[in-house]
This record gives structure tokens, sequence and C-alpha cells, in this order.
């Protein structure tokens, strides 16, 4: 009624819908009830098609149409929708433990998702993709949430759209668009300029997405390497692998900018290169507090200043500090300080609480001021030298456990 024929539904209030519409003329008719009557014989045969399809579509199960996807063409280089459901399904069932999901609804949702492309009624009403198939499944008997993951394997549909609420659709819906992008880069096709055929950008997009807000602990990077075992032609893995990860990074760095995040703090956790989008949600957002407090733009000029020192090295520096050689005052009550830091924010690094571990470490700020203010690190005495170095070198490592932070302008 609403996408073909303009017309407004009617729902009640419990927005279940009515067997009524409204309609709108532009004309004052003498005969109103002959305006009525024609809109309503418009619309009789779209809904008598539309029963007639849905009558005809329950007659043969969503599963007895797997085969028939052998005859359907997703990509000529990339096979079937038959060889894609497979490939979706395995990696929908592989995922699963890392979520806390039943694996063999992953499956039987990912060998079921396409099937509904064959009905009558998405061939006629291709807007119902999905939508179809998790009905047609409850009519057969499907577990509630495999045809639930039917329709939310297309979600988010568009810009903001809601995200699938189920663990199986949240699986199936990562699963597909993953599929899709090491298919498509593989053989070439990645998107150029204003040209995205395949949709890979919201592809790529909406599983970041699910994975970030729905919470989900996914290495991103993993899925990928499993997503690319599963095609049968010959690419190298890694590189398509790393040519996605950086295509989907691009997308994330946008998501962030959508939501006021400045280019530099992406920027610093980037550097580190976490593959879980879940853990980079959480270190953005840490480093984000980080800057507003008042030691931050020391500590920051501090660590591109060491990270400077430090690419200057020459050889090894000593895996220990030999406090038999801190001299100053200053980098003994520096090297006092990294270690007793080490003891308290490493296990947060560990646990993830990145806001609180970087809170902490904003303590570092004065003895690291001093110890620049007092202490010569490039001394002629070598031995002296490296051990200033890796002292610096330990302060380093401490922040990036979250993030590059000579990296923030």
């Amino acid at each position: 009624m609403k996408g073909h024929q303009k017309y407004f539904h009617v729902v009640d209030d419990h927005q279940q819908l009515l067997p009524h519409f409204i309609t709108i003329s532009n004309i004052d008719s003498r005969d109103p009830q002959q305006v009525r009557e024609g809109n309503e014989r418009v619309i009789t045969p779209r809904l008598s098609d539309a029963e007639f399809f849905w009558n005809q579509d329950r007659s043969t199960p969503l599963a007895a149409r797997i085969d028939d996807l052998k005859q359907v063409v997703f990509q000529k280089q990339l096979g079937t929708l038959y060889d894609r459901t497979k490939r979706i399904s395995q990696l929908a069932a592989a995922l699963a433990p890392a979520i806390g999901s039943d694996p063999a609804l992953a499956e039987r949702a990912g060998l079921l998702c396409k099937c509904d492309l064959l009905t009558e009624m998405v061939g006629e009403f291709p807007e119902l993709q999905g939508i179809m198939g998790r009905y047609y499944a409850l009519h057969d008997g499907e577990d509630e949430q495999v045809a639930r993951a039917l329709d939310e394997q297309y979600m988010p549909r568009f810009a903001g759209d809601r995200l699938p609420a189920t663990p199986t659709g949240q699986l199936l819906s990562i699963a597909d668009k993953l599929d899709s992008l090491v298919g498509i880069f593989s053989i070439g096709q990645a998107p150029s300029g204003d040209k995205d055929p395949f949709a890979l950008r919201r592809a790529a997009l909406g599983a970041l997405r699910i994975i970030i807000e729905c919470n989900l602990d996914i290495d991103l990077e993993e899925a990928l390497s499993r997503a690319a075992g599963n095609y049968a032609h010959n690419f190298v893995h890694s590189e398509i692998t790393e040519q996605v990860f950086y295509f989907m990074m691009e997308r994330l760095r946008g998501y962030y900018q959508e939501q006021g995040y400045a280019s530099d703090l992406f920027e610093a956790v980037l550097t580190r290169r976490p593959t879980r989008p879940g853990d980079f949600d959480r270190r953005l957002r840490a480093l984000a507090a980080f800057r507003r407090l008042p030691e931050a733009e020391s500590l920051a000029a501090a660590n591109k200043r060491i990270a400077n020192i430090l690419r200057k090295a020459e050889g090894e520096l000593p895996q220990q500090i030999d406090r038999a050689l801190l001299q100053d005052e200053a980098e003994k009550q520096l090297a006092k300080a990294v270690a007793e830091m080490e003891e308290r924010v490493v296990p947060l690094f560990r646990q993830g609480e990145y806001e609180q571990a970087l809170t902490r470490l904003a303590a570092l700020r004065n003895p690291v001021d001093e110890f620049f203010d007092q202490v010569l690190v490039m001394t002629e005495d070598a031995a002296v030298r490296n051990n200033r170095l890796a002292l610096l070198e330990r302060v380093h490592n401490l922040f990036l456990h979250v993030a590059e932070l000579s990296r923030l302008q």
C-alpha cells in the first residue's frame, strides 16, 4: 500500500496493521464513493497477488531451496549463492564461541540466509528480502533466533539504522559483510573513487558498528583471515586481509569523526594497531579522557621527545635498569616512579581498563619533567647513556599499552 500505491496504512494502539487505508484526493468529487471504490479496486489485485505468493511460498520449506541456490551466480569469480551461504555459515559458526553464542544456530542461519531470495514474494517485492525469510522460517518451525537472524543479516540497512538484536543475527550480519569484503577485494574490485557497486563501504561500517556497539569480543584480523580461508580461488590471503583491514579502519576513522573525536586521537591509537574494534574503542575513549587532564600536554610532548631520542639510539638497549648506574637524583626518582607505576597499571592494561591506567600514569608528569630538566641523556659514558635510554624506553612503553602519545598534536 505504502510503496506501490502511496496509501497511508492504518495501525492500532499496538502498531498492528488494520484492514484499512487512507488515500488523498486533490479534487472535490461529486461522488466520493466512486473515488473510494476506485482506490479499493486498485489495491485489491496487489493484495491478492501477495496472498497468492505467501501461500505458494509456504508450500516449499526454506531448507528445501538450499540446493536451488547452486543455480544462482553471486559473482562469476566467487561462485554461486550456494557457495556464498556455505562460506557465511562456516564463518558465523567459527565466530560464535568468541561471543558465547551457539555455533549450531549460527551455522543453520548461514545455510538458510539467502533462500528467501528464491521465493515468489521476494521476487516480486525485493525490499522484503530477509523479512520474508524470517516469516517463512518461523512457519517451517526453525529456531526463533535463526528466523530473526535471517532478517537481521541485512542490518544496519542504512546509516543510523538499528543493529541486530540477537547474537545469531549479529554473527550472521558480520559474516555476510566480511565474506563480501574479502571476496570482492580478492578479485581486484575494491571500491575506488565514488564507485562502490557492492556497497562495501556500507558493509565495512555496518560490521564495525555491530562489533563495537554490541560489545562483541571479535578479533577483526582473525575474522578476516577465516573469511579468506573459506574461498577456493588463489590469492595471497595475508595481503587481502591487510587491505581489507585498513579499508575498514578508514571507515572507522569516519565513524569517530562524526562523533567529534579528533583525527590525531584516532592516529595515536591506530599506530598501535589493535585488531579488536571493541578494544580500539576503549583505547580511543580513554585517550580522549586523558587529553582533558592538565598533565596530558606535557606528557604528550615528553613522549614525542622520547620517541625521537630512541629513534636515534644505536645498538640494543639493556632490558633491565642497572640501579648502580643511576647517578642524578632526578633519574633515580624517575626509575622509582616507573617501577611503582608498572606494578599498578600493567594489570589494568591487561583488563582493558585504559582510562583508569592513563589517569594513574598522569602522575609521571613531574618526575619526567624533572628528568629532562636535570639529566643529560646522551652523556659520553656509553653504559650510563644506554641505562638512561632504557629508562626512557620503559616510560614510553607504559603509554604504548594504549596509544602512541607522540602522535598527539
